[in-house]
């Protein structure tokens, strides 16, 4: 299993967590290398009893990611977790118990040599801190974070990665801006939590995450949604490319919002060339244009890209052009060209 960096300027790390049961092994696994394959670098994997602790460790045996043990309210999930291969362990301290508990699980952690994420969460703060009223909800998420960074460093314990997740997208926002000022020092994993489904989620992930990752504010994040985990990774790289921080393993589509002038169906044309682009692992940059107004000219950094006409399509490179073809021929011509330069890009 390879170690993954955060913080101190290294690459963003792409996060998920398996919807698979801990006790099935194999569909664990096998999601597992699903999301490697589309770009993920940590896994996250529940315990909820001790009946998972025997999956949760063949797992981390044969994961080749990290795998975080996310633990919510029993403190020796943690403990035992930490002495079975967990990678980090992720706690809230809001529900996992007393000082004395929290404790516990930071002693099995520096005993296993491994981190601990603590993560504040708007719907589980600790008791006093719900009842503050004069406090607003992002000023105790604040409170919290502080106090446990704290505790925990009062300890000796410093491998620490903190995360304030909120579903309210302002909340968020302004609990990470607070963050990265109080606490500079520590790695933030950004999230906006139960964000919903595959597009609502993604917008409202895309404004949280974005805006904090546009400031340089962020270590590593999860987009939060809820459908396949492939889908929060996909949505992850390209909130990245848009920003320009991605790795310089992805293919990216640009292509125009259609309107009148369009003449053939662009966004059939669109949707194949995306799909197809899902596969590859090189810096290739393609364009799909409606008309000769998006043409080769405002799409001349593509590397390959098509500016369509009435029922035909003009293959261009770089903004040279290379030939046309009918409408019937654009799919399969773009994709030869696309095979050519994945073949021959450094």
């Amino acid at each position: 299993m390879k170690e993954v960096p955060l913080g101190a300027g290294s690459p963003l790390p792409l996060q998920s967590m398996l919807t698979t049961s801990t006790q099935d092994v194999c569909a664990c696994l096998e999601q597992v290398h699903r999301l490697q394959e589309v770009g993920c670098h940590i896994v996250r994997l529940a315990i909820e009893s001790s009946k998972d602790l025997d999956g949760f460790e063949a797992v981390c045996k044969e994961s080749p990611l990290p795998v975080v043990a996310d633990i919510h309210f029993n403190h020796t999930l943690a403990i035992e977790a930490a002495k079975r291969g967990a990678a980090k362990l992720r706690i809230n301290p809001g529900n996992i118990g007393d000082a004395q508990r929290v404790n516990a699980v930071i002693e099995a952690a520096n005993k296993a040599d491994i981190p601990i994420r603590i993560g504040v969460n708007a719907g589980s703060l600790e008791e006093d801190l719900k009842k503050a009223h004069n406090l607003t909800l992002a000023e105790k998420m604040v409170k919290s974070a502080e106090r446990s960074v704290e505790h925990f460093e009062e300890r000796g314990f410093f491998s620490i990665v903190l995360s304030a997740k909120a579903s309210d997208v302002p909340t968020t926002i302004e609990v990470y801006q607070r963050l990265s000022m109080s606490l500079p020092h520590i790695p933030l994993h950004l999230g906006v939590t139960e964000a919903g489904t595959a597009w609502e989620g993604s917008i409202r992930s895309a404004v949280g995450i974005g805006t904090l990752l546009a400031v340089g504010i962020g270590d590593t994040l999860r987009v939060s949604l809820t459908a396949d985990p492939i889908e929060e990774i996909r949505v992850a790289r390209a909130l990245l490319a848009a920003l320009d921080l991605g790795a310089d393993d992805r293919a990216t589509l640009i292509s125009c919002p259609s309107c009148s002038r369009c003449k053939v169906d662009l966004f059939s044309i669109a949707n194949t060339v995306e799909q197809r682009l899902a596969a590859i692992k090189k810096p290739l940059k393609v364009a799909v244009m409606g008309c000769v107004v998006n043409g080769p000219g405002e799409a001349a950094g593509a590397d390959i890209g098509v500016a369509c006409g009435k029922g035909t399509g003009v293959i261009f490179s770089k903004g040279k052009v290379l030939y046309t073809v009918e409408e019937a021929q654009i799919i399969d011509a773009l994709l030869k060209e696309l095979e050519i330069e994945e073949t021959t890009c450094h």
